[in-house]
């Protein structure tokens, strides 16, 4: 990843905070031959005891769950919105410079651990409430499924863990450029839609944090 300085957030309660709200990760390895597999997964992040852990489950039996059983070390990506900049939205005295784009990623590392049936159950409890807005009258809730259904829903997947021991991230949001710069992006990507629109709402929020006064 693009390892600058400027292109960083301002402490480690807002990569978390990122982290938490865009729980859908790219969760990547390789396998014993070291070809590279990749799968998308919901996530749950935790913090225990000074250590940040990464939980969730996979379907077994997959080219990404032979290949960890092999080889336990992972990389997970957290991603969130993203957009084109164009270099004509730069100052006058910035206008002799390339076109870039502007996103927020971050790249946690550690060795995943699958763990037992308690663990699954606990994880697909957390889950099915977490996204059915805590509604345990939700019929999709772990404890409202029929036994028959569990027990061959369960032989299919496992848990897992993973202990972040490398955490790297790039908030690359325009933090290069000059004050005029940076406010006519924002004013140029909220005219957008979608992640354009929400990039300069994010760059509106920090603008704070870039230009001190």
């Amino acid at each position: 990843m693009y390892n600058l300085p400027y292109f960083k957030g301002t402490d480690q309660s807002e990569i978390l905070a990122f982290m938490k709200s865009y729980p859908f990760v790219f969760l990547s390895g390789c396998d014993v031959d070291n070809n590279p597999i990749t799968t998308q997964v919901p996530v749950f992040i935790d913090e225990r005891e000074g250590k940040l852990f990464i939980n969730g489950h996979i379907m077994k039996q997959t080219d990404h769950h032979k290949a960890f059983l092999q080889n336990s070390n992972a990389l997970v990506v957290f991603t969130g919105p993203h957009t084109y900049v164009s270099a004509t939205w730069y100052d006058e005295t910035q206008k002799e410079q390339a076109s870039t784009w502007n996103y927020m990623s971050v790249h946690a590392k550690g060795k995943i651990r699958f763990g037992d049936e308690s663990e699954l159950i606990e994880i697909l409890k957390r889950l099915s409430l977490h996204y059915e807005n805590g509604n345990t009258e939700s019929s999709t809730v772990f404890d409202n499924l029929s036994p028959e259904y569990v027990g061959q829903m369960m032989k299919a997947i496992v848990a897992f863990e993973i202990e972040v021991t490398d955490l790297q991230h790039v908030f690359k949001m325009s933090q290069n450029r000059n004050e005029a710069s940076y406010d006519n992006i924002i004013k140029k990507l909220k005219e957008k839609g979608d992640d354009a629109k929400r990039v300069g709402e994010i760059m509106e929020e920090r603008k704070s944090k870039v230009f001190k006064t």
